[in-house]
């Protein structure tokens, strides 16, 4: 793997040039090196460059990071403002401030299970304190890849995988050192101007 100047990043473009009037939820923009390091140690696919595999995961990984980094909706380049709509399981449709709001976490894993079933109860969570939970026990990250691009644009279809260590407490469960991981399926339909140029 080439090496980058601290900072940079190749898997989540825009991060490397953005405008001074971006607001971060931070204070300034976040730094991936420690789980881009996860990411590179236990990835199973090696997309070549310019690929529509790695395109996906390159775009997927920006609309992660300005989700959970960015303030303003105004300040994303990954979605087309207007029309954004994230659906998890059949759930309703989210709107870009409505997720923005909730946070990705929250709107990532809300769900209508009965509460005795749900171990993470989206709706009792803030932006601030899901962030906090997850950092707290995946202190490397959580690294995601595309594993499987089964169509192409205007509607994307494919496969992922999303993993972490185990590493740090999660709402009183002490850290164990393993792996956690999961496979899922989605969809994402693409304004080729945002995505390919």
């Amino acid at each position: 793997m080439a090496t980058l100047p601290a900072g940079r990043d190749k898997y989540r473009s825009f991060l490397d040039d953005e405008a001074d009037s971006v607001q971060w939820r931070h204070g300034g923009p976040p730094t991936y090196d420690v789980v881009n390091q996860l990411f590179e140690q236990g990835r199973t696919k090696e997309w070549e460059e310019g690929s529509l595999e790695e395109t996906v995961q390159n775009a997927i990984k920006t609309w992660e990071m300005e989700l959970s980094h960015k303030v303003r909706l105004q300040d994303f380049k990954s979605i087309n403002h207007e029309n954004f709509n994230l659906i998890v399981n059949g759930r309703e449709g989210l709107k870009g401030e409505e997720a923005l709001k909730m946070g990705s976490y929250n709107a990532l894993l809300k769900n209508s299970l009965p509460k005795e079933f749900q171990y993470y109860k989206a709706d009792e969570e803030s932006f601030e304190s899901s962030h906090e939970a997850f950092r707290s026990a995946f202190p490397r990250g959580f690294a995601w890849e595309v594993i499987h691009v089964y169509s192409g644009p205007p509607l994307i279809a494919f496969k992922f995988r999303h993993w972490g260590i185990f590493e740090g407490p999660f709402k009183g469960h002490a850290p164990t050192g393993e792996k956690v991981e999961f496979y899922g399926i989605a969809t994402v339909k693409v304004c080729f101007k945002s995505l390919f140029e």
